[in-house]
């Protein structure tokens, strides 16, 4: 996803000389392109992703369009007074790209882990918010996020849900497989345990639909009506704590608009730091965010034997 959204960023940079990207000292060997063809396009802000975030608000009041990029926790949670009072109040056109989110950088720990930024951004107004599950996607979201004025979030993790490529709006979640027993909503490269989940549920006769949201904010939220009232429940999924983020964003639109779910259930980290270090696939095992998870879920759910 990375290498997808800086190849794109480069063609936009090309096109518009009011582009700016400001790293928080990292991104060598996949920046060094855009850097040098865009000597006056880039800064290294150094390890300071406040005074980084400060200073993309400061270009884009002067009519610059500004990306930061860092790892997920660093340009988010770091500087998040930054993005609140800075960029967000003065609805500054910031594009804060974190890369690396979910367990992306498992093995170095939770000081890496971004597994509660969806949360917090949707708490904070006016950001968009928006988490690819595909690097196909990635061009096309950049593209159109860049179309619209104001602060935005783009979540990059480092895995593939393995989605068939279609066209992607911004916005509108996608149902990539269809059902009618249960609905499993997830966002982000994670979406690829729910497909296999969908697979392991056929043998016993189930039929399960899968949404990929990849827009989390704004959210589409007839996609997600018709799952609660066309299906016998609803499971979310994300790379994230199971609470504010994905999981608060359905719940709170079936509760505001009356749609009686049969069952939900949120799969995401629990009310804890994790202490365990592995990579990504390893780390969704181990904290039941995995295909297993959803499938036992379903099954008691159903009261399957």
């Amino acid at each position: 996803m990375r290498d997808a959204f800086v190849t794109k960023l480069t063609e936009l940079a090309e096109k518009d000389p009011m582009v700016m990207l400001i790293t928080g000292d990292l991104g060598f060997g996949v920046l060094t392109d855009f850097s040098q063809r865009f000597p006056d396009q880039f800064i290294n802000a150094g390890v300071a992703e406040q005074n980084m975030t400060g200073m993309a608000a400061g270009l884009a009041l002067e009519g610059y369009k500004v990306y930061t990029y860092s790892i997920g926790n660093f340009n988010t949670l770091r500087c998040l007074e930054q993005i609140r009072n800075d960029i967000c109040y003065h609805d500054c056109d910031v594009t804060v790209v974190s890369v690396g989110a979910g367990f992306s950088y498992g093995q170095l720990g939770v000081s890496h882990f971004a597994t509660e930024d969806l949360a917090i951004f949707r708490a904070i107004p006016n950001i968009m918010i928006v988490a690819p599950s595909d690097p196909w996607e990635v061009p096309s979201l950049t593209h159109q996020m860049a179309q619209h004025l104001g602060p935005k979030y783009l979540r990059l993790d480092k895995g593939a849900a393995g989605l068939i490529e279609q066209p992607v709006e911004l916005g509108k979640a996608r149902i990539v497989r269809e059902g009618s027993d249960v609905a499993i909503i997830a966002i982000g490269s994670i979406a690829s345990e729910a497909l296999l989940a969908a697979e392991m549920m056929e043998k016993h006769n189930l039929r399960i639909r899968v949404v990929a949201v990849h827009s989390l904010k704004p959210l589409d939220t007839e996609v997600i009506l018709n799952a609660g009232s066309e299906t016998k429940g609803i499971i979310t999924i994300e790379e994230h704590v199971e609470y504010g983020g994905l999981a608060g964003a359905v719940t709170e639109t079936c509760a505001r608009s009356g749609v009686n779910l049969g069952f939900f259930r949120s799969i995401g980290l629990q009310d804890s730091y994790p202490s365990i270090v592995g990579d990504q696939n390893y780390l969704r095992k181990a904290y039941k965010m995995d295909a297993l998870a959803i499938c036992e879920i379903i099954k008691n759910d159903l009261q399957l034997v």
